[in-house]
């Protein structure tokens, strides 16, 4: 997320956090080396699905809605819809009290991470940024998502 914030979007703080908890949740090595591995500073599933519904509501309502506000258009809108219903799905069946472990080890987490990637990659792309570089921390993300 180096060319954030994204203040060309009219909410561009909710696409700056549906975006970060995307970029975690689509990176195996990034969940192996600092979800699994307890650093600090990212947060851990849970912490990301929430970035991601908490404020746009995506675990009731469609993306689509979002478009012209959070989402560039309705293809990415798409994408990011498919990719919660899948991360979500997991949410319920493990609970949001698992551990890393749970979720990783879940036999639908890798569609769900591959959902995430191809929203993550879209969005990313959409904003100009490299959609393989490392995700930011949690740190970082309240930095630039402070006012412009």
């Amino acid at each position: 997320m180096g060319g954030m914030p994204l203040n060309d979007m009219p909410w561009w703080r909710w696409r700056s956090n549906v975006r970060s908890a995307l970029h975690m949740i689509s990176d195996p090595v990034f969940q192996k080396e600092t979800w699994l591995a307890g650093v600090e500073g990212y947060g851990d599933v849970t912490d990301a699905v929430y970035r991601l519904v908490e404020d746009t509501w995506l675990d009731s309502w469609s993306a689509d809605r979002y478009v012209g506000t959070i989402f560039r258009d309705a293809h990415e809108a798409a994408l990011v819809d498919a990719a919660v219903l899948r991360v979500l799905r997991i949410l319920h069946q493990v609970g949001p009290d698992a551990p890393v472990s749970a979720y990783l080890d879940h036999p639908d987490w890798p569609e769900a991470v591959r959902a995430a990637r191809e929203a993550h990659v879209r969005m990313a792309r959409s904003d100009g940024d490299d959609p393989d570089a490392a995700p930011r921390s949690l740190e970082l993300l309240r930095i630039l998502t402070r006012g412009v």
